[in-house]
């Protein structure tokens, strides 16, 4: 319950600031993900409103998979009740890497797909590759 309030509690402040969209974005985990849209889909009951909510999952590694372990496409099917304006993937990959996964959603997906990959991997002396 505390998560879904922090979601409210910061969903509220983004409204109340002038937000035009929502975003839950960095998913490893889907349960996370449902608190938030729970707690955003419950904000907007109690003030009148519905923006539109972009949501966007995270591949953590190259197993295509989250940190949870859901593939693209378990990760799509447990958020797509939602109705996003967007489904798509941010960081930990760079770009040649998060492709295909990004193809995978954009194949799987029945809305707009987003990508938002690191702009380099960090390698062991802090630097990027």
């Amino acid at each position: 319950m505390q998560l879904v309030e922090a979601y409210a509690e910061a969903t509220r402040g983004l409204i109340e600031g002038g937000a035009d969209l929502i975003m839950i974005e960095t998913i490893f985990d889907t349960l996370n993900a449902k608190a938030a849209v729970f707690a955003i889909e419950t904000v907007f009951d109690e003030l009148g409103v519905k923006l539109p909510i972009m949501i966007s999952g995270t591949i953590t590694d190259a197993s295509g998979r989250t940190l949870s372990g859901q593939t693209t496409e378990a990760f799509y099917n447990s958020l797509r009740h939602a109705k996003p304006l967007t489904f798509g993937l941010n960081c930990a990959l760079g770009p040649k890497e998060l492709r295909p996964y990004v193809e995978m959603m954009s194949k799987i997906s029945e809305t707009f797909v987003s990508v938002h990959p690191n702009a380099g991997l960090p390698n062991a002396f802090g630097g990027t590759i």
